[in-house]
């Protein structure tokens, strides 16, 4: 069979370092090749190159050869491509005007509607007309991950590469993106999937490729590569997908955090609604649910980032101004938000680690020789190297990123540390290490409560208590993880 796309012995060279060193990629059309590997292991630069697109600065070299037409891409981070000013509905509209400049003009109105709202339906994105009218920040992270599947549907293009697409996506929504993908591969369209999820890879792909420090390892249909791994680094990722330990529930002490009743709008749309909320030191609470649920609402609501909320937040019995700009930098430091979109929360103009650092300086008034330090040892301990961090945010990956996004935000030593998906964007290896840390925080400081607002079933086993949302409602407290988030 005829290859769509090929790369041939490809290296992307940054400042010296060698992120991708001699990579071959074939991808043959209606077929899956999936990627997959630790943060920072090429994956996303190896996608990019069959856009043509490099990271600023790099040196390439080798082949490669890309269809034809345009190459659909859904990134890991969905809105840094939504144009922000515009409505949902506009966006789609501009991407498949070119679609219907063929048909007579009388019907290219009917036409345009009508793919639209058929790639929305593909993207498995409900209640369609709601959506068109929304802006890119009024949808979940999810949400706006099917917004660009579905753009990247009426491109028509013969190559999709889908970063990381089932992240921040709920079971549920994530099946639906496992069958579109499938059903795009039926069409003949070639799928190039770059993943951390290994049970989508497994349940997807015709050709996985294993990649570590820029380089495939190993290269094999899922079935033999599951079965008779052949390169240890394989064997160590397909063996991490154990959860961490999990941090049991404290009932002692006074609260750390009460909320509500509470109710949360988007204009004069209620999208949540919650009874009362408590949160004890020592304790770590997951917050489940489908995307658009209302999970990061709540969490954004205890950070100051939503304040049109009715109802109060308080910390150690006092409450919390609901906007951000209205709190004291000792209120500041005590409620610390992790995004699931990391790469957004950083300046990319500046270093990593000059970044991490200011949290100290300017929440705590730590001197900034101090504050370095201790930005580089807990850089460190979340596998971060000090040559990496003194980069700029472009040099790193999105996995990469949300490890300096959690240091920062532990920097600040908060009383409340709120984890938006921040595992999502990991491999196993690295999520299991990361879960470790964060359990490992909350049992020796005995103060720090965590909130880890997640879809994936190993995230949430580390809670000790676990509340579930839908439609912006709680429907059900204290269930385990697995089965409060699958509904087995």
């Amino acid at each position: 069979m005829t290859a769509v796309a090929e790369i041939k012995n490809l290296r992307v060279e940054i400042d010296g370092r060698a992120v991708v060193d001699g990579v071959d990629l074939r991808v043959l059309p209606g077929t899956v090749t999936a990627l997959v590997g630790a943060s920072g292991s090429g994956k996303t630069t190896t996608g990019l190159a069959l856009l043509g697109e490099y990271p600023a600065g790099a040196l390439v070299s080798g082949d490669v050869r890309a269809p034809d037409g345009p190459v659909g891409y859904v990134p890991q981070h969905p809105a840094a491509v939504l144009n922000p000013a515009r409505r949902v509905g506009a966006l789609l509209r501009d991407v498949a005007r070119a679609q219907v400049r063929h048909l007579p003009r009388r019907e290219r109105r009917a036409a345009l509607r009508e793919r639209v709202l058929r790639a929305l339906a593909l993207a498995r994105l409900p209640d369609a007309e709601t959506m068109l009218r929304r802006y890119p920040h009024q949808l979940s992270g999810g949400q706006q991950q099917r917004v660009v599947l579905a753009q990247a549907l009426l491109l028509g293009a013969e190559v999709v590469v889908a970063d990381e697409p089932t992240t921040g996506q709920d079971p549920s929504t994530k099946r639906g993106i496992v069958e579109q993908l499938a059903a795009l591969a039926r069409e003949g369209i070639a799928v190039v999937l770059l993943s951390h999820d290994l049970d989508v890879v497994r349940a997807l792909a015709d050709e996985v490729l294993v990649m570590r420090d820029g380089h495939v390892v190993e290269s094999a249909p899922p079935e033999r590569l599951w079965r008779a791994p052949r390169h240890p680094w394989t064997a160590e990722l397909l063996a991490s997908g154990s959860g961490a330990t999990r941090v049991e529930p404290v009932s002692e002490g006074a609260a750390t955090l009460e909320v509500g009743p509470l109710t949360a709008r988007h204009g004069r749309t209620a999208v949540l609604r919650l009874p009362g909320l408590t949160l004890r030191p020592g304790a770590c609470l997951a917050v489940v649910g489908r995307s658009g649920s209302g999970k990061t609402t709540l969490g954004r609501c205890l950070a100051g980032l939503h304040r049109h909320h009715d109802g109060e937040v308080l910390l150690d019995g006092v409450p919390l101004p609901r906007s951000l700009r209205d709190r004291t930098r000792q209120q500041l430091a005590a409620v610390q938000y992790v995004f699931q979109d990391a790469r957004a929360a950083f300046d990319e103009h500046r270093p990593v680690l000059h970044q991490v650092a200011r949290t100290a300086v300017r929440l705590r008034g730590a001197a900034e020789p101090d504050a370095l330090a201790e930005a580089l040892t807990t850089l460190a301990a979340l596998g971060l190297a000090e040559d990496l961090v003194r980069r700029r945010p472009g040099a790193l990956s999105g996995g990469e990123l949300q490890r300096a996004a959690l240091a920062r935000a532990l920097l600040a030593r908060p009383r409340v540390l709120i984890c938006d998906e921040i595992t999502s964007g990991l491999d196993t290896v690295t999520r299991k290490g990361i879960l470790d840390t964060l359990a490992a925080l909350v049992r020796d400081r005995g103060d720090l409560s965590l909130v880890l607002i997640t879809h994936d079933p190993a995230t949430a086993a580390l809670a000790g208590r676990v509340v579930a949302l839908d439609a912006g409602e709680l429907v059900e407290e204290e269930g385990p993880a697995r089965r409060v988030m699958t509904g087995a």
